[in-house]
């Protein structure tokens, strides 16, 4: 485990994951995540998360590894098409990670999954992590409307479109999207 991911983790707090993701945004992205899926015939789930507790980070969890156990935990496998995405966000890594179900995933090349993710990491940089979560779940959007168009068949929202947020493995209020 490096020191300075370690420090970056545990400095981070509730009050920075706020500044960083206001509920105003939060509600951006719900509305971002309904229209999406208003065009595609799958389920989209956004997970944010400041930081990582200490028992992943003493285990070295990478991203991709606590994307996968949300995916798990969300049961976004259970889907009736297993047609769900995972866009989690890892904030104290300035990480985003795209996991899609097994309806979806042997369908899309990974350079198009990691098109998505290097749009949102540029964004990231910058500091824009809101602008930047909206244009990649904008621009996955319009990856799975291609492959996945909704059709007359309408599949039940079967997922909540509420972004999840996540401090240290807690959940916060903040997912209520609560008026400014």
């Amino acid at each position: 485990m490096k020191l300075r991911r370690l420090l970056r983790h545990l400095w981070h707090s509730p009050r920075a994951l706020r500044r960083t993701f206001p509920p105003s945004a939060l509600r951006a992205i719900e509305e971002a995540v309904r229209e999406v899926e208003s065009r595609f015939s799958g389920q989209l789930r956004v997970v944010i998360e400041g930081a990582l507790d200490l028992h992943h980070l003493w285990r070295n969890v990478s991203p991709r590894n606590r994307a996968l156990e949300l995916f798990s935990s969300l049961r976004m496998w259970d889907t009736e098409h297993n047609n769900g995405v995972l866009f989690y966000v890892l904030v104290s890594d300035r990480s985003i990670e795209l996991v899609a179900d097994r309806g979806i995933s042997g369908r899309v090349a990974p350079e198009e999954w990691e098109r998505i993710c290097n749009l949102v990491a540029k964004e990231y940089a910058r500091g824009n992590f809101a602008e930047g979560t909206l244009a990649g779940i904008r621009a996955l959007g319009n990856l799975l409307a291609l492959y996945f168009p909704r059709g007359e068949r309408v599949s039940p929202n079967e997922l909540e479109d509420r972004p999840v947020v996540l401090e240290k493995g807690v959940l916060l209020e903040e997912k209520k999207n609560p008026e400014p």
